[in-house]
């Protein structure tokens, strides 16, 4: 009798769970729908990537994307603004055009490094030398007066322009293992050929400027066929710029030859007056309460060797779709639901920075943030950043959406807290459960991180629709949740390698000035 009444109540338990898995949610109904057969990414990619393209803080092209996220928000009933933190250098990309003109003549692949000082119109022209092996830091000072007006090569000239996985695929062991060693040992001794001199990427193009070089060229190659990393010049009067690997070692083996190389370089690039920083901010309003928060987060600016595609175009339109899915089928949700579109976060996380620092009555009343920020895959890692119960509310939530969005999703409880990488270390710092929903490589960091590279062409459109058809179920089910996320945090593990107590990252304040020493 016993056992017969325990299988009674098991299969009633049972039949309950089912019945309770078949009720359909039409709220999540309603944001799968729509984002499969209303969405709008490819026209906001679009509109963003191609017409007004990469958003470089301190230039023009990032003002106008505030103005148009704003403009678009309010498209869809949506309040929007576009809030000022800050302020930072003004400039302004023009055209790069270089060519060899000696030996022979060809026009070469290089364009401009970020807030590279630009140059007369109708150019430079000069020979182009290589940073010659030097014993020391006095004999780099006897030979420094040697740049007086020439382009000066500052980066390693690559021994193959191939990357890994094509010599893995086609090398034989033996040349594969020789071109390891080769390049591991030019590696080794071009750091001891800087550690020498006394300088570094970072303090020798001054240097060169300073001793009247004519300007700087360097090769940050990031290990893809075609593909280099543009950042920031560090120069104030000369050109700087970035040339791809099979021009820049063409010119170096030219110089080390004596052949004595030539290139014209034409730099339109202009400074402007001191542009303001801002986050954009849009929000659908709670009605239950309205003073607690759910926070979608994305920066907005990127780097400008291409169109800020996949860092962070993808995640700008990932929280933009969200919203207006959210605006359609969630139009008055219990929590408000605010996005942030931060600036400057290549810089060191300072729009972020700035909210947290500018809004504590936001960030004490946050029930989440949800983050994305690394590329245009679908989410595949959700880590609880070191919350004890991230588990019970962020597993909740997830498990409201369909099992297409979610099956390829790992999740690591608690995990630890992030200390930077991204904005939703602003709020962690700060104590706010931030999530970072962190995305499928799609060769991120070889081809399109920071690169030449990251355009429109590379978005992967099924995967970021996913994802937005994620943000916003996850938005939604936190904004309904009765109770408030907890804050618990766990006890840190000792450091292994100081044998401390490990900390919580503490909260930093943002460079509310930015390149205007």
């Amino acid at each position: 009798m016993k056992r017969r009444l325990q299988a009674f109540l098991f299969l009633l338990l049972l039949t309950g769970s089912l019945a309770q898995a078949q009720v359909k949610d039409p709220v999540v109904e309603g944001i799968v729908k729509e984002a499969n057969e209303n969405s709008q990414l490819e026209q906001l990619a679009h509109e963003l990537l191609d017409g007004i393209g990469p958003r470089l803080v301190g230039t023009p092209q990032m003002q106008q994307a505030h103005d148009w996220a704003v403009a678009k928000y309010k498209n869809w009933g949506i309040e929007a603004r576009n809030e000022k933190w800050g302020e930072w250098r003004g400039w302004q990309r023009g055209v790069t055009h270089v060519d060899m003109v000696h030996p022979r003549v060809q026009s070469l692949d290089a364009m401009q490094l970020a807030w590279s000082p630009g140059t007369k119109s109708k150019g430079v022209t000069a020979e182009v030398i290589a940073l010659p092996n030097l014993q020391d830091s006095v004999a780099f000072q006897k030979w420094l007066p040697n740049v007086k007006g020439k382009f000066v090569m500052i980066s390693m000239p690559q021994p193959t322009g191939r990357p890994d996985y094509n010599w893995e695929e086609f090398a034989t062991k033996e040349s594969l293992e020789k071109m390891h060693q080769h390049r591991d040992s030019l590696n080794k001794v071009w750091s001891e050929r800087m550690e020498a001199i006394g300088y570094n990427g970072r303090s020798l193009p001054p240097a060169l400027e300073q001793a009247g070089a004519a300007g700087v060229v360097t090769s940050n190659w990031s290990r893809g066929f075609g593909v280099n990393k543009i950042f920031g010049a560090y120069t104030k009067k000369v050109p700087s710029i970035d040339m791809e690997l099979e021009d820049y070692g063409m010119l170096y083996r030219l110089a080390e030859s004596g052949q004595k190389p030539q290139i014209k370089v034409v730099a339109e690039s202009k400074n402007l007056k001191n542009a303001p920083t801002f986050n954009t901010i849009a929000e659908i309003k709670g009605t239950e309460k309205p003073e607690e928060y759910v926070i979608l987060s994305a920066h907005f600016d990127s780097w400008d060797g291409g169109t800020g595609a996949t860092d962070n175009g993808t995640g700008t339109i990932v929280m933009m779709e969200a919203m207006r899915i959210l605006k359609k089928m969630y139009p008055n949700p219990k929590r408000t639901i605010l996005v942030g579109h931060w600036g400057s976060e290549e810089q060191g996380l300072n729009g972020s920075r700035a909210f947290v620092a500018d809004h504590p009555e936001i960030v004490k009343n946050t029930q989440a943030v949800f983050n994305q920020d690394n590329g245009t895959g679908r989410v595949v890692n959700i880590s609880g950043q070191g919350f004890l119960h991230a588990y019970d509310f962020l597993g909740r939530w997830l498990s409201a959406a369909p099992e297409n969005i979610t099956s390829s999703i790992e999740t690591h409880f608690p995990g630890f807290p992030g200390g930077g990488g991204s904005d939703h270390a602003s709020f962690v710092a700060a104590g706010a459960p931030a999530f970072m929903l962190s995305s499928l490589s799609w060769s991120y960091g070889t081809y399109t991180w920071h690169t030449n590279r990251d355009t429109y062409d590379k978005i992967v459109f099924d995967d970021v629709r996913n994802n937005a058809i994620l943000v916003a179920i996850l938005a939604y089910k936190a904004s309904e949740d009765p109770n408030m996320a907890s804050r618990e945090r766990i006890v840190l593990p000792i450091d292994t390698k100081t044998g401390e107590q490990r900390t919580w990252p503490a909260q930093r304040e943002p460079n509310r000035k930015g390149g205007l020493d």
